[in-house]
C-alpha cells in the first residue's frame, strides 16, 4: 500500500487521502482506494483532481494495465464518484468481507483499462475546467 495525502497548496490544509493498494507489479495493476475526503471537500473537484493525478501516473508511468476501484455495495456516494471518474463496473463480490459491525459487505469492483484511460482523461480534465 501507497498512501497520499490531499492537501491545500495554500494552506497546507489536509483534504483528504487516498492510496494504491493491491499492488501487482507482474501485470503492473494497482487498485485506487481507502480513499476518505473531508465532508467540507466533497463535491468540489478535489476528489476527481487527486484521481486525475494518480490515474495518470499509473498509466503514464507504470504502465498499468488496469486500474481497479472497490466500495460497499451500500455506498451509493463512493459508486457514483467512481463512476464519474470514467470507471466500469466489472462486477459484484457477494459476501465478500466482515465489517467491524458484523454484517458481511457485497463489494462492487470498477476498472479502467489502460484501452479507456484516454476517454476517461478527456472527460476528468472537461469536468474539472468547467468547475474552475
Amino acid at each position: 500500500m501507497l498512501p497520499f495525502t490531499a492537501r491545500r497548496t495554500d494552506t497546507g490544509e489536509v483534504l483528504g487521502m487516498t492510496t494504491y493498494c493491491n499492488i501487482n507489479a507482474a501485470t503492473p495493476k494497482v487498485e485506487i482506494g481507502y480513499t476518505w475526503n473531508r465532508v467540507s471537500t466533497q463535491r468540489t473537484g478535489t476528489n476527481a483532481e487527486s484521481k486525475l493525478l494518480l490515474l495518470t501516473h499509473a498509466f503514464k508511468t507504470i504502465g498499468c494495465t488496469a486500474v481497479e476501484f472497490r466500495t460497499h455495495w451500500m455506498n451509493h456516494q463512493s459508486r457514483e464518484a467512481i463512476t464519474k471518474l470514467g470507471a466500469k463496473q466489472d462486477g459484484v463480490l457477494r459476501a465478500d468481507m466482515r465489517m467491524p459491525d458484523g454484517t458481511v459487505r457485497d463489494t462492487v469492483v470498477f476498472s479502467i483499462i489502460a484501452s479507456e484511460w484516454p476517454m476517461a482523461k478527456s472527460h476528468l480534465l472537461y469536468r474539472l475546467n468547467r468547475s474552475r
